[in-house]
């Protein structure tokens, strides 16, 4: 309950109730001079504004729905926390719910969302096709984390994959690596083929053949790395190093390792992709390309609530890995 009403709050802050409940609603531009003094006021009096009331007069829910393609795992953490954070800073809500792999669910997870009439959505999916995108872009504002659909370029939060995987690979290869493997995921994930793509270009670059047998396609789970290096060792190709498509297989990697009587990094090099928390506290703590996962999905809730609720044009942004070097890569030269 209240302790104030917004005529109090507006009276020690010195200024009209109008102007207060543009503050509380945050759907309008007020100065950055006035909006503090209005906030101290509201934490002095412990006003705390109506949510449902500010939702009728705006004929806004100021909630923002998040479809994820998955709710387990460390990757999609810092993802909804990135959201939550930006959100949260300007009393807005976050709603989220999983697209659980498949394209009905995800299709099912955005319907659910719109039922609770959410002001925007936040996609982080794998499934969706181009012409139902555009189609629910029609309906309600529409931004994207890692997932490229045409015509949408300022609506997409990108990770530049080719360049990460590109990268890792050239990190083995300025270490004396030449026979060098790849895990990676399934070939419907986009961000999979890149890193990939990238693994290629480097192996070319250095004028090192790239060989099929040396790459395997799993998924981006611990499980998948294990299956890759299952794999890997059945083909008969040797491999003094291995590109993990991500942190989780990296760990299914030292796992396979670890049953099979190798030592990381003194029998095999490994360079993972992600940079989640597991990678610093393995044994030995993993070399990884850091992926900024909570920035880039802070940057698609700054970019939904600066259109949505501030009327601004939407933008886009391009994100870069950064190499994390620690203790999981030897050096052959």
């Amino acid at each position: 309950m209240n302790r104030s009403n917004i005529t109090e709050v507006a009276k020690l802050a010195g200024v009209s109730a109008s102007t207060v409940s543009r503050v509380t609603s945050g759907n309008a531009v007020v100065k950055p001079e006035t909006r503090q003094r209005v906030q101290e006021a509201m934490d002095k009096l412990g006003y705390k504004p109506n949510s449902a009331a500010q939702s009728l007069s705006s004929k806004r829910s100021n909630t923002i729905g998040m479809v994820v393609a998955g709710l387990d795992g460390p990757f999609y953490g810092p993802m909804i926390a990135g959201v939550e954070s930006s959100l949260r800073a300007r009393a807005k809500h976050l709603l989220i719910a999983s697209g659980s792999g498949n394209t009905e669910s995800e299709v099912e997870a955005i319907e659910f969302l719109l039922g609770r009439q959410v002001d925007g959505l936040i996609l982080l999916t794998e499934w969706l096709e181009q012409r139902y995108v555009a189609e629910l872009l029609a309906r309600i504002p529409v931004y994207m984390i890692n997932q490229y659909y045409d015509g949408m370029d300022n609506r997409v939060m990108l990770l530049d994959d080719l360049d990460g995987g590109y990268r890792a690979t050239k990190h083995l290869l300025d270490r004396g690596h030449k026979e060098i493997a790849c895990i990676s995921a399934q070939e419907f994930k986009k961000d999979a083929n890149d890193r990939v793509e990238g693994y290629k270009v480097a192996l070319r670059e250095a004028g090192i053949p790239v060989l099929d047998d040396l790459i395997a396609r799993t998924s981006f789970e611990v499980q998948g790395g294990i299956d890759g290096m299952d794999r890997l060792s059945k083909r008969g190709q040797n491999f003094t190093a291995v590109v993990a498509g991500n942190d989780e297989s990296a760990v299914g990697v030292y796992s396979w390792a670890k049953d099979h009587g190798l030592r990381i990094p003194d029998d095999i090099s490994v360079i993972g992709y992600d940079d989640i928390l597991l990678a610093r506290v393995l044994t030995p703590p993993l070399t990884t390309m850091h992926a900024p996962n909570f920035d880039m999905a802070k940057r698609a809730a700054d970019s939904a609530f600066n259109e949505i609720y501030r009327k601004r044009l939407p933008l886009g942004g391009n994100f870069k890995t950064t190499l994390i070097e620690r203790e999981s890569v030897a050096t052959l030269i």
